[in-house]
């Protein structure tokens, strides 16, 4: 008994020390603007637990994707204005790297992330998709997330660029985009 009350207290402490600690990099989103920041895959974390991805209250990505966002994550946070629409790019410095983005909006009063994130109110991913889809433009080696909105209020966004495969170096660019509704 008195070993499982020992992997009950360090079994966290474990977990925990293999994935790193998440740094959050701050970005200051302006309402119809433009703006871009770098980031490398090197300063990110693996986060091994990602099922809170496909749980219906995140809906992010499906189970069977998993792998285009086993890598190096890295979080950029920030508001989106109210009466706002925006978009996010990542651009790989090298375009042979396999990147992937997902971007998830709470309200600017919580704090949750992930791999602890219970909801959110939207969450949008882009990965390469090995399949050519009808009515789709071939994929080039950037990745999109679109329909990031608020309207009413500002909500805070986390944006996540991620090595695919496990990557784990590479530099990038995210360019963020906010149009006034």
């Amino acid at each position: 008994m008195k070993n499982f009350l020992y992997l009950l207290v360090l079994l966290p402490a474990i977990v925990l020390a293999q994935q790193g600690q998440i740094i959050m990099n701050k970005i200051d989103i302006k309402p119809n603007s433009r703006l871009a920041f770098n980031g490398t895959l090197s300063q990110g974390v693996l986060l091994h637990d990602l099922s809170w991805a496909w749980a219906s209250n995140n809906a992010c990505f499906v189970q069977n994707r998993k792998e285009k966002f086993n890598g190096n994550h890295v979080f950029f946070e920030g508001v989106i204005p109210k009466n706002s629409d925006m978009e996010v790019t990542v651009v790989p410095k090298d375009p042979s790297k396999d990147l992937s983005i997902y971007a998830f909006q709470t309200s600017v009063f919580k704090k949750d992330m992930v791999p602890n994130l219970q909801r959110c109110v939207r969450c949008e991913a882009d990965w390469f998709r090995e399949a050519y889809y009808v009515g789709k433009e071939p994929q080039d080696h950037t990745r999109t997330v679109q329909n990031l909105i608020a309207i009413s209020r500002p909500y805070r966004v986390v944006i996540a660029v991620v090595g695919a495969e496990g990557l784990t170096q590479g530099d990038f660019q995210i360019i963020v985009t906010t149009k006034s509704r």
